[in-house]
């Protein structure tokens, strides 16, 4: 069998979940505009250039989680897919999901991005594993606080050994193994497949992809 990894933001999305979530709390009035707004576009700026401190982001990204109900929280979801992200989800990444599927590839999203707000993307696009930073819950509330290591940069490569072991496996057993990333926070993963592809990358990722010869591709 053969293991196919898709990260999910900018990649498989034609945008960020993680961003687009805090505007949609943002224009919901859920969040203070002037200080949210200003926060996560200064969050979104250091992830793009590599220099994000992962727990101070979690901190304000999870932070509204914990002021809200489950059932508030899953309607507002809900809302979110169908106004924020379906619209981000182009059919080539469809295909791409597909093409993996038939050929009877094991399929993980790998992502930064909280599985509250991803788990029902991953849904949407058929994919049947998410390997994503886990929002701490206690009692049914969320706390605010991630639990275990946020699978960011070189976190993603411990998340995705701790599945794989949980499954009985290694990452060295699969035959090929593929990684879609668009960003350079990625490399730590992009480094331990056989297969690695940059997906639309950003500046960073395009030049280490051009250096060593790994194909990149569009799914716009």
């Amino acid at each position: 069998m053969n293991l196919a990894l898709f990260d999910l933001d900018n990649t498989l999305l034609a945008g960020d979940s993680d961003y687009e979530w805090g505007q949609f709390l943002i224009d919901r009035g859920v969040v203070e505009r002037d200080f949210y707004e200003r926060r996560n576009r200064d969050f979104y700026e250091q992830y793009k250039a590599g220099s994000l401190d992962i727990h101070e982001f979690l901190a304000f990204a999870l932070e509204p989680l914990a002021r809200h109900t489950p059932e508030e929280l899953t309607r507002w979801h809900g809302e979110f897919m169908s106004e924020r992200i379906l619209p981000l989800i182009g059919q080539p990444a469809r295909d791409l999901v597909a093409r993996h599927t038939a050929q009877g590839d094991l399929l993980a999203i790998v992502t930064a991005t909280n599985a509250f707000v991803t788990a029902p993307i991953a849904r949407e696009l058929g994919v049947p594993h998410l390997i994503a930073t886990e929002p701490e819950q206690v009692d049914g509330r969320y706390t605010g606080r991630p639990r275990g290591t946020p699978c960011f940069q070189a976190g993603k490569v411990v998340r995705l050994e701790e599945w794989l072991t949980a499954r009985g496996a290694a990452l060295a057993s699969f035959g090929q193994s593929w990684f879609y990333s668009d960003s350079a926070n990625d490399l730590p993963l992009l480094e331990r497949v056989t297969r690695p592809v940059a997906v639309d990358p950003d500046p960073r990722l395009a030049a280490v992809a051009a250096s060593r010869g790994w194909p990149v591709v569009s799914l716009r």
